[in-house]
């Protein structure tokens, strides 16, 4: 698949399945995600990936962090099990660095620029996956638990693993709705 066709063509996938990526397919996703735009240099990224038994901790974290701020059984439960839904999850943290000229938000939309640059090396390796946030990638006991410090931020969670079932093709767009031509 060419690059155009893999942009044009992007989909997510949440029905994933066994395999995941190799470890040298891996590795050239992650130096997929490190060509991510980048001001000034400061590689503001880091990946901590899940997989086999360490989603069931991932699970656990989330689940932890789902009954200390009050969810119900069910959610508690749903949420244990949401790392399971792949052979794979890739936590992309934003590893925020204090910079005269490069803001935060930069460094956070460099972090997600890697995410999204892995979930298409990913698809053009032949393999699928999804972009998941929510309230964990916000909740400070999920941060602990991972290590993070107080100033770095989940940008997102990569799914990743087999297609289990082919998705319905996504609507297409019209760009002219979506862009505006200063001055015209």
């Amino acid at each position: 698949m060419d690059a155009l066709e893999l942009l044009l063509n992007r989909h997510s996938n949440p029905r994933l399945i066994e395999p995941a990526p190799s470890a040298e397919q891996l590795d050239t996703v992650f130096k997929a995600g490190l060509r991510a735009p980048d001001h000034g240099a400061l590689t503001p990224w880091e990946f901590v990936v899940f997989e086999g038994e360490q989603r069931q901790q991932l699970g656990d974290i989330f689940a932890q962090a789902a009954q200390a701020n009050g969810k119900d059984a069910e959610t508690i439960e749903k949420a244990r099990n949401a790392p399971l839904r792949a052979p794979m999850v890739i936590t992309v943290v934003a590893k925020v660095k204090e910079h005269n000229n490069v803001p935060r938000l930069e460094q956070e939309i460099s972090a997600g620029c890697a995410l999204m640059a892995m979930q298409m090396a990913s698809l053009a390796l032949g393999f699928n996956g999804i972009w998941r946030t929510g309230w964990f990638s916000f909740d400070r006991g999920v941060h602990q638990a991972l290590s993070l410090a107080e100033t770095d931020q989940i940008v997102g969670f990569l799914y990743l693993g087999t297609a289990q079932v082919e998705v319905r093709k996504l609507p297409e767009r019209d760009p002219a709705q979506f862009v505006r031509y200063f001055g015209k």
